[in-house]
């Protein structure tokens, strides 16, 4: 059985019990990174056999795991943060074991989009998520395409390319459409920065940028 354990994204008590409870028993914990999954495990004092798994060799190893698990071996896939598969590696896994019908379990818990949507104020009976954007290739049809939206936008982006995110928002989808910045969420100085794209982008170009940025945006009128 392989188990999707989401992991805290800042503040380590949102480990949930279940959590704590599925990682103490399986065999093997599968880590994108094993030096920051080890601090987690260090401070629910989980002692298990850990190995990495990311973005740079699960193509390698997908099929070497889905063996052991067909076999009978346990294991639990942690990301550095948040819920494994969502802008984290696990879906290949996943399909894979879907395919030889290994039993997936994926367990409720953190993940940053959910707490940044909610609480922007924007409507959010409807949204898309666009994980991070591209960086060159299909960008500027993503955004011409994001312009029409209708629903609530949410997507990740780094503290390094926020300000000229929201400036190219800016430029497609005008300077007054309503946006919430959310910023180490979690953490001790959680920011959400509600206003225009120009009042937010503006915010931003003066203070500076630090941590874990999501960006809501509303849709289209």
């Amino acid at each position: 059985m392989l188990y999707i354990v989401p992991t805290p994204i800042g503040n380590l008590a949102d480990f949930t019990f279940r959590a704590v409870e599925i990682v103490k028993q399986v065999e093997l914990i599968l880590a994108e990174d094993t030096r920051t999954s080890s601090l987690l495990l260090k401070h629910y004092n989980i002692q298990k056999p850990i190995t990495p798994y990311h973005q740079h060799n699960e193509h390698k190893i997908v099929s070497h795991l889905a063996d052991q698990l067909q076999a009978g071996k346990t294991m639990a896939l942690l990301t550095d943060a948040g819920t494994p598969g969502i802008s984290d590696p696990a879906f290949l896994l996943v399909r894979e074991c879907v395919k030889r019908n290994i039993k997936v379990v994926c367990l409720p818990g953190a993940t940053a989009f959910v707490p940044a949507l909610v609480n922007s104020g924007l409507p959010i009976n409807r949204f898309c998520f666009e994980g991070f954007l591209p960086l060159k290739k299909g960008r500027q049809t993503l955004f011409k395409k994001l312009a029409e939206e209708e629903r609530t936008i949410v997507f990740y982006e780094s503290p390094m390319r926020l300000v000229k995110t929201l400036e190219e928002c800016i430029q497609y989808f005008g300077a007054e459409r309503q946006c919430c910045v959310s910023r180490e969420l979690t953490k001790m100085f959680e920011e959400n920065k509600r206003g225009s794209l120009r009042e937010v982008c503006d915010h931003f170009i003066a203070k500076g940028v630090k941590g874990e940025i999501v960006v809501v945006i509303e849709g289209v009128s």
